[in-house]
């Protein structure tokens, strides 16, 4: 861990006494830190706007916070350019094993529906959208202009993409998470939380939903079980849009790790991460054509 994020941690003003700060596992855009500060202890997650992924921080605390006043998330505690300072939880982080326990993907569509229901009535100004079209369009634009070694696959994955987008046809908008990894959610032994908004924005609900399942492994019963949940309705009725906005998701993820490939600073195998993601976005849409 950098010497340099755990002074900056320890300077924040926030902080009257800080102490204990370690590193928190996860996270592969940001660096986050665990501070202890009299009886309390808080999350800092250190990282500066991300042009080449459409983070930007504003969006991020408008979403903190808006998920902080309909419960979903933990308090805003503290912010400054670069820094979100969050109350800590003390809870369990799921793995994806958890997140296909039946026992919690009840409760996590729950969670996930309630989040597109009422976070929206939290927002006190603008927020960006996260088409995920639009999005991929962009990394496939960035990536041949960057000269990426995956420049030769582009134009037959945005062939794919419009393709997709036609599949996907008109949509409901929520305010979606966008990055439903299992790290993402935490268990107190209560209740789930969710956590992290940097990739937020108005979206479709089929985007979240469908990451929750690309990201988790969840078998067609169980993806069958979760639209019949959310949607209270047919999974049918839903289901080759929800497969092709499955493909756009695990496509999003796989542009978005090349990207990282060129950008990314931090220690973590990007290029691995590339190869896992087109071999499980290749399967998707294999699935999608047999439809």
């Amino acid at each position: 861990m950098s010497e340099t994020a755990i002074a900056r941690a320890a300077a924040l003003a926030c902080f009257s006494d800080p102490k204990d700060i370690t590193p928190l596992d996860g996270g592969i855009t940001n660096v986050n830190l665990l501070v202890r500060d009299g009886n309390h202890r808080f999350v800092v997650r250190l990282g500066d706007d991300i042009p080449e992924h459409g983070v930007m921080r504003w969006n991020e605390l408008a979403l903190s916070r808006a998920a902080e006043a309909a419960d979903i998330s933990p308090t805003v505690v503290y912010q400054e350019p670069g820094v979100l300072v969050l109350d800590f939880i003390e809870a369990k982080t799921l793995e994806e094993a958890d997140v296909r326990d039946p026992a919690n993907l009840m409760k996590i569509v729950e969670l996930v529906a309630r989040a597109h229901r009422d976070i929206g009535r939290h927002l006190t100004g603008p927020v960006l959208a996260f088409w995920p079209f639009q999005v991929n369009r962009t990394y496939a634009m960035r990536l041949k202009t960057d000269g990426s070694a995956h420049s030769k696959l582009l134009p037959g994955l945005m062939a794919t993409l419009a393709d997709l987008e036609k599949a996907v046809g008109q949509v409901d908008i929520v305010v979606g998470h966008n990055d439903l990894l299992a790290a993402n959610l935490l268990d107190d032994g209560e209740r789930l939380w969710l956590i992290d908004w940097e990739y937020g924005g108005f979206n479709s609900p089929l985007f979240d939903l469908a990451g929750l399942a690309s990201n988790n492994g969840l078998s067609e019963t169980q993806e069958r079980a979760m639209l019949e949940q959310y949607f209270q309705a047919p999974s049918e009725t839903r289901w080759r849009a929800y497969k092709a906005m499955k493909c756009a998701s695990l496509m999003r993820e796989t542009l978005w790790s090349m990207t990282s490939e060129i950008h990314a600073r931090l220690d973590f195998d990007y290029t691995a991460y590339t190869r896992e993601n087109m071999d499980r976005l290749n399967a998707a849409l294999s699935d999608f054509r047999d439809l």
